[in-house]
């Protein structure tokens, strides 16, 4: 049933726009991830503006806003710099935001060390599961890493 009382329809306007608002907010805060080899992370939106680092191919990104062709992205360290959004994809990775994370057999400490990674170092996300997330090294080499060591997808 639809009310006719005023204050009850500004209140139900006022509650589809937040979640508008919150839904867009969603979305603009997103992922990405570098899809090519290599990205330029730039000082603004476009190639005429200076680039600030190379990042290399899966490094992860959170969208903080959208312009164009272009998106405005933070990584693990809360750096932000402006990418091209052709050249992301939505590739799962994480970054190694803690000194050292031990790689474990099974997502639980009760499961063996098979490796250890160190601070900053590019992940390939295969599953995640409550506060666990199975990776995959650059070698190849995979495991599970708690979820609280690591920035990403």
């Amino acid at each position: 049933m639809i009310s006719t009382h005023p204050t009850r329809q500004f209140i139900a306007a006022t509650g589809w726009c937040l979640l508008a608002l919150a839904a867009s907010a969603a979305h603009a805060q997103g992922m990405v991830s570098v899809k090519g080899s290599t990205l330029n992370m730039r000082d603004g939106p476009g190639t005429h503006t200076a680039v600030l680092w190379e990042l290399k191919k899966g490094y992860p990104l959170q969208v903080t806003q959208r312009q164009g062709n272009w998106l405005k992205v933070r990584d693990f360290e809360g750096d932000t710099g402006w990418v091209a959004r052709s050249l992301t994809g939505r590739t799962p990775h994480h970054i190694v935001k803690s000194r050292v994370a031990n790689v474990r057999s099974g997502p639980g400490t009760q499961h063996r060390i098979v490796g250890k990674v160190e601070y900053g170092e590019l992940v390939r996300t295969r599953e995640k599961r409550a506060d666990w997330v199975r990776v995959e090294r650059e070698q190849g080499v995979g495991g599970w890493i708690a979820r609280r060591l690591l920035w990403g997808f």
